[in-house]
């Protein structure tokens, strides 16, 4: 485990099933009012929800799993490293500044943007600069691909919020798709045997 830790192992498991859990305990809490396809994640959290406590703590939970995986994922380019340490450091603030029942605001909304520009980005900052010899999931060409990804995701959900379509859908998909990529390269990294001497180029 040269490149990955036990703990880094334990806690990018936990991201994906901590999300999926308590955003759907959470929904279950807030009862039929919430419409979970055109409704944000957000709003579970927002000022004198049922649900507020639980997605609090889901939301404190995941940012520390990303911030465990950030320390813990050796083989991973310093810069990416911080990047999804400072997204798991993103959704905890979160709690501190929760969305509104009705309308915008200023502090959620730039905690999100921070968040998720930092949690799309931290794959291709954390890749190597070799095209091959790492890990499949720290390789340049994966790495762009998987960013290119979740910022078409985000834009997808730009549109639907706009025109208030299935907003709720497209959050969705692009937050799974940012607790499920560091699953993806931990295990990637456990499955490599390194070269004598290899080493990050970045």
């Amino acid at each position: 485990m040269g490149h990955v830790t036990w703990w880094a192992v334990l806690s990018s498991g936990s991201a994906p099933v901590l999300l999926l859990g308590g955003s759907t305990t959470a929904a279950v809490v807030e009862g039929p009012d919430y419409n979970p396809v055109k409704q944000t994640i957000s709003v579970l959290a927002a000022d004198n929800q049922e649900a507020y406590w639980v997605l609090t703590a889901t939301l404190l939970a995941l940012g520390l799993c990303h911030l465990a995986t950030a320390c813990g994922l050796r083989a991973a380019a310093l810069a990416g490293r911080v990047a999804l340490g400072g997204g798991g450091v993103a959704a905890m603030l979160l709690a501190l500044f929760p969305a509104p029942a009705t309308g915008g605001s200023l502090s959620h909304g730039s905690v999100v943007t921070i968040g998720f520009a930092l949690l799309a980005l931290w794959p291709v900052l954390a890749a190597w600069r070799r095209p091959a010899g790492g890990p499949w999931g720290l390789r340049p060409a994966p790495s762009w691909a998987v960013t290119g990804l979740m910022l078409l995701g985000a834009a997808w959900f730009v549109v639907e919020n706009q025109r208030h379509g299935p907003a709720g859908v497209a959050e969705r998909v692009v937050t799974a798709a940012t607790a499920v990529w560091p699953v993806v390269v931990v295990v990637s990294c456990l499955r490599h045997r390194p070269r004598t001497g290899s080493t990050p180029q970045v």
